[in-house]
């Protein structure tokens, strides 16, 4: 036994009289997961896919199955003897004034509040200085509070509107239209919209895209041919214009359209996956006109950001990998033509425009720095920000005098200022009441080494004066992929988990988009190993440098990066002691099968491209590589039971696969969100609940018994 302080040695007596500290381990019977002859062959190797049924969603045995599996996962969480506090303490700390940027439209300004604990915001809006008026309500779009307002989007003088919903966290979307003066709905609900924004054009109608609708869950990789549509307002929608929409031997996964602020240029991104585009104008002065292509090939990410006149502006990673303006006019707007305005820097550029300037906004390490620039490239000033973090919002219309922004952090709730755009002074607009110190917190960068000696950096989160030991309870976070940046920003639960004396680590992994487009692509393809090789690397960093320890370390992602933690797990289950693989995509030889999977290929490569491709995904793909006899960490895999997005299957099966191999005593469970998509408008109160499942979960496997900022709770090991 460890020599204990004397301080410690009474804090434990204290515990002693109180409590059994010593923590019990929760008995888990799996259901029996059926197996059929299911084998696949790719250039000549077979492959077995035992719980492919699982893949039916839709079916009453898939149903049954989540339904006996959601039985043992919460039959072990509501054994947790403190999940319950940590739920109460995460309403406690959720249970503040929540409130967006406001926006101007029309005559009315606009923003998005929370009272607290309301499942969604409600939009509320104001005229001049007078009182604020509920404009929205998505609480009452539905009784369990699963229907979510997915999109609001405007005519130029704000008389009309168009607001999407989502029904359980589908990607499918219903677009109503109202009349913002009277608040009354203008005519039928529009209905099987998908990843599509809405761009008004006057107030004569809206150009949206969608796919044709699929029966029930799937949509063929072979068919799912995205179009853009114009609605015209007075119409069926069975009469909606096709404006864009290739040929069945020219497919694009992803068709947007965006009319331009003065409503003379329609702009056309034609994407065969979720990188690259094409770039097509139609002058919408002259009716008859054809479209005018711009680019012709999907080689780079360009899409246009203001106009002057005939004067385009667009940004491009053309030739500049972390992006830079560019100007050209509409007569003759190809490539060749185009001059720089604001050139490449070393450092990744997005862009905003409000008041007649450009805002240039520099990823610098992950941290924002912003920039104004008149319509001629000329420098203005920077924007001195608040601190350290993340800014966001930096935009409005031309005639704009002043917007408001957003900034954030780690450890810092959001907070907006309102900026006057000549001027360049801010007030703070809105400021959080929140139960949470941020002086009590600090976030850290570092650097470290990966495998093949890239610098990766990484910003971890803590409370002030925690000890080095390998003792404290940590969550690394990761995503790397689809040129995604993971920049700071507060999380109610993250602060919760760090109010515990946990630890909070955000490595930006290569397959981000933090430091461009080179940055991303070596993440992608058979490149992919490099993401999970930085993963690696930031655990291995964590513990040497004492922040934790293989028995208090927790990986965590989402999406893409669920694919990073089941990756991770499955190549270094020695590494932690709990996985938390999120909505992941798991399944690498079929993802591109389900849904909009195909057009994730850009990123993956797909199994049956080649078969160097298939042996290198094989080689990596989490389902694939869950081995017999392994003791793998303690596992909690969450997943909605109708994600349309990325599938349920490839969770299903990964659970599957490892209730049925796993070696050691850690739990292996799977929590199925019912009647829940990909994450996006989740109820407030499913949030909560999530966050104390995954929370909780992961500190009783870490040995906890109660939370650690009640007492010293941990058992001391030989």
């Amino acid at each position: 036994m460890r020599r204990l302080t004397t301080a410690l040695f009474v804090a434990l007596a204290v515990i002693a009289c109180k409590t059994e500290t010593k923590r019990e381990p929760i008995a888990v019977n799996y259901p029996t997961t059926a197996k059929v002859d299911t084998v696949d062959t790719y250039f000549g190797t077979e492959v077995k896919d035992p719980y492919r049924w699982l893949e039916d969603d839709m079916s009453p045995e898939t149903e049954a199955w989540v339904k006996e599996q959601n039985k043992t996962t919460f039959g072990y969480l509501e054994n947790i003897p403190f999940r319950e506090n940590l739920k109460n303490r995460l309403e406690e700390l959720w249970n503040y004034e929540k409130l967006g940027s406001p926006f101007k439209e029309g005559d009315y300004t606009y923003f998005y509040k929370n009272d607290g604990l309301q499942n969604q915001y409600v939009v509320y809006r104001k005229k001049g200085d007078g009182e604020a008026e509920v404009f929205l309500d998505p609480n009452t779009f539905s009784e369990d509070g699963t229907t979510s307002l997915a999109g609001l989007n405007f005519t130029k003088d704000g008389s009309l509107a168009t607001y999407m919903i989502s029904e359980g966290g589908s990607d499918w979307r219903k677009a109503i239209i109202m009349n913002t003066e009277t608040m009354e709905i203008v005519e039928d609900t529009l209905v099987d919209i998908k990843f599509s924004g809405i761009s008004w054009k006057g107030n004569e109608g809206f150009f949206y895209s969608s796919y044709d609708k699929p029966k029930g869950s799937e949509l063929s990789a072979k068919t799912d041919q995205h179009k853009l549509y114009y609605h015209k307002l007075g119409t069926p929608q069975s009469e909606d214009e096709l404006i864009y929409g290739g040929t069945p031997e020219e497919k694009h996964r992803y068709v947007g359209g965006s009319v331009t602020e003065d409503n003379r240029y329609l702009f056309v991104f034609p994407r065969i996956s979720t990188s690259g585009n094409k770039l097509l104008m139609k002058d919408l002065s002259k009716p008859k006109s054809d479209f005018v292509t711009i680019l012709d090939n999907a080689d780079t990410d360009t899409y246009p950001v203001e106009t002057k006149g005939s004067k385009l502006f667009l940004m491009t990673n053309m030739d500049a990998p972390n992006q830079k303006v560019v100007t050209v006019d509409a007569a003759n707007p190809t490539p060749e033509n185009w001059q720089d305005l604001i050139p490449e820097t070393e450092n990744v550029l997005t862009i905003g425009t409000g008041g007649g300037y450009f805002f240039a906004e520099y990823m610098v390490d992950a941290i924002s720095k912003v920039y104004q620039y008149d319509y001629d490239g000329k420098m203005v000033r920077e924007v001195k920000l608040p601190g350290l973090g993340s800014a966001s919002g930096f935009g409005g219309k031309k005639e704009d005098k002043e917007f408001y922004f957003s900034f954030t952090n780690y450890n810092t709730p959001g907070s907006s200022y309102k900026y006057n755009v000549e001027t360049g002074d801010y007030e703070q607009y809105w400021k959080p009441e929140i139960d949470f110190n941020p002086e009590d917190y600090e976030s850290n960068q570092v650097f470290y080494t990966s495998k093949d000696g890239t610098k990766v950096p990484m910003i971890i989160t803590h409370k002030k004066g925690v000890e080095l030991n390998g003792k404290n309870p940590t969550i690394l976070y990761g995503y790397g992929g689809f040129n995604i940046s993971l920049t700071p920003s507060f999380s109610i639960g993250n602060a919760v988990w760090m109010e515990q004396g946990g630890i909070y680590a955000v490595p930006n992994l290569r397959g981000g988009g933090e430091y461009g487009k080179k940055w991303h692509d070596a993440g992608t393809k058979t490149q992919k190993q490099n993401v999970f090789d930085d993963f690696i690397a930031a655990a291995e960093y964590l513990i040497e440098n004492k922040y934790t320890s293989k028995e208090y370390l927790a990986i965590r992602g989402g999406s893409n990066g669920g694919l990073l933690v089941g990756a991770t797990m499955t190549q270094r289950p020695d590494l932690m002691q709990v996985a938390l693989p999120a909505v992941g995509v798991l399944d690498m030889l079929r993802y591109h099968t389900f849904t909009s999977g195909a057009g994730w290929a850009y990123d993956y490569g797909t199994s049956e491209e080649s078969e160097e491709m298939f042996n290198y995904i094989k080689g990596y793909s989490p389902l694939h590589n869950v081995k017999e006899g392994t003791e793998y960490p303690a596992t909690l895999v969450t997943t909605g039971d109708h994600d349309d997005r990325v599938v349920p299957a490839h969770s299903f099966k990964f659970a599957a696969e490892l209730q049925e191999k796993q070696a050691g005593e850690n739990p292996t469970l799977i929590r199925i969100e019912t009647n829940a998509g990909h994450g996006a408008g989740t109820p407030v109160s499913k949030t909560i609940e999530q966050f104390a499942d995954i929370f909780g979960f992961t500190l009783y496997n870490m040995g906890f018994s109660e939370l650690p900022n009640q007492a010293v709770l941990k058992e001391f090991k030989d």
